[in-house]
C-alpha cells in the first residue's frame, strides 16, 4: 500500500463507544433512579443497538427514531415499564452526557502519535455531528485529524460510496493512496474497497473472517504495517 490519507472510523475503532456508553447508563440510572442490573440491561440493549444502527445505516429509520425504540424495546424486553416521557428524556440525556465519557480503544493515542508526522489522518463516521464532534474534543484528540467526515452533514451513510467519495475529494486524497480502517466489515470495509481505497479490518469484537483485506485485532498491531 502506497498510503498518503487515512481515514479512522471513530466509534468502536478509536473511541471506546461501548466503555463509555456503559459508563453513560450507569450515570444515567443513578440520575433517574431506575433500578436496573447494568450488565443485564446492557447485555439486551447492546444487540438492540446495533440492529437499530443497521437499519438507520440503510436509510430505513430516522436517528429519532433509533434513539427512542432502541431504549424503548431494551426496557420492554427487561420487563421494565418506563413512561414514554422517561424514555425520551433517557434518549436525550443519553445524548448529551455520553461524550463526557473519553475511554479511547488501548493504544490508539500512541498509534495516533506516530501517524500523525506520517500520514493526513482524518475521521469517516456514521455518528451524529454534534455527538461525534464533542467526543472528538473532550477525549483530547481532534487535533490528531485534518477533517471530520459525518453522514449526517454528508446526507448518506457509510457503506454508500457516495461518502467515501465525498471524503476523498474534500481531503484532497486518491483512493489508491488512502486507507479506512474502521471495526464495521460492511460499513467500513466494502464501502471503502468498493471505491478503490484500501482498507484494514479492526475485528476486535468477534467478526467473521474473511479475505477482503488485512485484519487485526489490536491498534498497535498497525504500527508495525505503516
Amino acid at each position: 500500500m502506497k498510503v498518503k490519507s487515512i481515514f479512522f472510523d471513530l466509534d468502536h475503532t478509536i473511541w471506546d463507544f461501548e466503555r463509555n456508553s456503559a459508563c453513560t447508563f450507569e450515570f444515567l440510572f443513578k440520575k433517574y433512579n431506575i433500578i436496573v442490573d447494568l450488565d443485564h440491561f446492557l447485555d439486551i440493549y447492546i444487540p438492540i443497538n446495533l440492529k437499530y444502527w443497521k437499519l438507520y445505516r440503510t436509510e430505513s429509520i430516522t436517528k429519532e427514531y433509533l434513539r427512542y425504540n432502541r431504549l424503548k424495546e431494551a426496557f420492554f424486553k427487561l420487563n421494565f415499564d418506563l413512561p414514554s416521557e422517561l424514555i425520551n428524556t433517557l434518549s436525550d440525556d443519553y445524548i448529551e452526557t455520553l461524550p463526557k465519557f473519553n475511554y479511547l480503544i488501548d493504544g490508539a493515542i500512541e498509534l495516533l502519535e506516530y501517524l500523525k508526522p506520517k500520514y493526513k489522518l482524518f475521521i469517516l463516521t456514521n455518528g451524529f455531528k454534534k455527538v461525534q464532534s464533542n467526543k472528538l474534543n473532550n477525549s483530547g484528540i481532534n487535533n490528531y485529524f485534518e477533517k471530520v467526515f459525518d453522514s449526517e452533514s454528508v446526507g448518506v451513510k457509510k457503506p454508500n460510496p457516495i461518502i467515501f467519495k465525498y471524503a476523498l475529494e474534500n481531503s484532497n486524497s486518491n483512493a489508491d493512496e488512502s486507507l479506512m480502517i474502521g471495526d464495521s466489515f460492511e460499513a467500513d470495509i466494502m464501502g471503502a474497497i468498493s471505491v478503490g481505497m484500501n482498507a484494514i479490518h479492526y475485528a476486535n469484537f468477534g467478526e467473521k473472517t474473511h479475505d477482503k483485506c488485512l485484519i487485526i485485532n489490536n491498534l498497535k498491531t498497525l504500527k508495525d504495517i505503516l
